[in-house]
């Protein structure tokens, strides 16, 4: 009897191809030719009976069926790897690898280095680092957790507390030497401000009833939060950013908080991560390791 279990090599095939971006990108993954990854899909698919990828010469992009039965596959080879990766502590310690999303200046700062000291505990571990300001979906993206500001939206993961945080409003002496500081939330109105995000007006929200929400017209709008400190750092404006991506340019002095009493919406960072029983060895030992590393180096 012809069943889904026969078909274990396609579900891997199909995971890597969509994690991959194309067939032949996850042929190179797997070592082996573009035509037998086609096959497997090709088995997979009239197994099923459904498409689960329309493909054309230039892109790929999942079905509705497709994106349903990834979402399910992934949760499978996750559970064949937790079993293999139980068996393997016992034998041999922590191993494989470990993907890993995060917002680019917390990962280039601070995740970075925190990972390079853990792969030095674990040299088995092999650590992927994927840094985006956009959030991303962790199953539809193949990783095992993300590291993110703020409360948790999808109810579907688990969130673990790793460090405090809060946002401030930060420019250059020089900037503020010619433009003048701002001396209430209001006035932020008429400086030039830097928003990250991909609309002109941003509304910037402050603590407290008394305060309400300020409306930026932005003379740079940026999706990187690096650009956006850059942007700062010349001089070209006002950033809202978090402390810990800003906190030694101000400890330096070449950034300086503006409306330091005026307090900003804060946003936590946490560790979220599907919602299973039992976390492989790897990603509950490196969460660990982050929220301790992070607590250690927290100042502000």
């Amino acid at each position: 009897m012809d069943t889904l279990t026969h078909h274990f090599p396609a579900l891997v095939a199909f995971a890597r191809i969509v994690a991959a971006g194309s067939l032949s990108a996850a042929a190179r993954e797997l070592d082996v030719p573009v035509s037998v990854v086609s096959k497997r899909l090709s088995l997979l698919e009239a197994h099923l009976g459904t498409r689960l990828l329309q493909r054309t010469t230039r892109r790929q992009t999942l079905t509705e069926e497709g994106h349903l039965f990834h979402a399910r596959v992934l949760r499978i080879l996750d559970e064949v790897e937790q079993a293999e990766a139980l068996l393997a502590q016992r034998r041999d310690g922590v191993h494989g690898l470990l993907r890993i999303t995060a917002p680019g200046e917390l990962g280039r700062r601070w995740l970075a280095p925190i990972a390079a000291a853990f792969q030095e505990l674990h040299p088995q571990v092999t650590i992927q680092l994927a840094l985006t300001d956009t959030v991303v979906d962790l199953l539809d993206g193949g990783h095992d957790l993300g590291v993110r500001y703020g409360a948790l939206a999808d109810s579907s993961l688990v969130a673990r507390a790793l460090a405090p945080n809060y946002r401030v409003l930060c420019a250059s002496p020089a900037y503020l030497q010619r433009h003048g500081e701002p001396r209430t939330p209001a006035e932020l109105a008429g400086h030039r401000c830097i928003v990250i995000g991909d609309q002109r007006r941003s509304d910037w929200v402050f603590d407290g009833a008394e305060t309400a929400p300020v409306r930026v017209d932005a003379a740079f709008v940026t999706n990187d939060g690096g650009a956006a400190q850059q942007l700062a750092l010349a001089g070209s404006g006002i950033a809202l950013k978090s402390i810990w991506d800003v906190g030694d340019d101000l400890d330096a002095g070449r950034l300086v908080r503006v409306l330091p009493h005026h307090a900003m919406a804060a946003a936590p960072l946490h560790a979220v991560y599907p919602h299973q029983k039992n976390l492989a060895p790897r990603v509950r030992l490196f969460v660990g390791y982050v929220k301790e590393r992070l607590q250690a180096a927290w100042r502000w």
